[in-house]
């Protein structure tokens, strides 16, 4: 059964990393100066940043495991600076849930579902 947890606060740097591997250089992501005047008033996650750190965690667990779908949404913002729990529980055979809480508030940034085979 799988029951994996992890605290990670994500930082500017992984942000600007993330935007150079998948080309998602989105102002919202990498430009704290256009950031500062928006509704958030600072830079926000990638989605798929935090569903790659979720899925790094279970690789780092388990290798072998492959997906061969995920639901995934995301409800609220991820910040730079502020510390995330990250979990992945084992619902069924082969199917996970997958979520990334703000600690500050228990704000849910990530809920999602995949589906794994071995």
């Amino acid at each position: 059964m799988i029951d994996l947890q992890q605290r990670w606060t994500a930082t500017q740097d992984d942000f600007d990393a993330f935007a150079r591997v998948s080309g998602d250089d989105n102002a919202i992501h990498v430009d704290p100066d256009f950031c500062a005047d928006t509704t958030f008033g600072r830079t926000v996650s990638h989605g798929m940043l935090l569903y790659a750190k979720l899925w790094g965690m279970l690789k780092k667990n388990d290798p072998s495991l492959n997906t061969s779908s995920q639901s995934l949404m995301f409800p609220n913002p991820a910040f730079a600076g502020e510390p995330l729990d990250l979990s992945i529980k084992q619902e069924t055979q082969g199917r996970l849930i997958m979520r990334a809480v703000r600690v500050a508030d228990g704000a849910e940034c990530l809920i999602g579902k995949a589906e794994i085979r071995c």
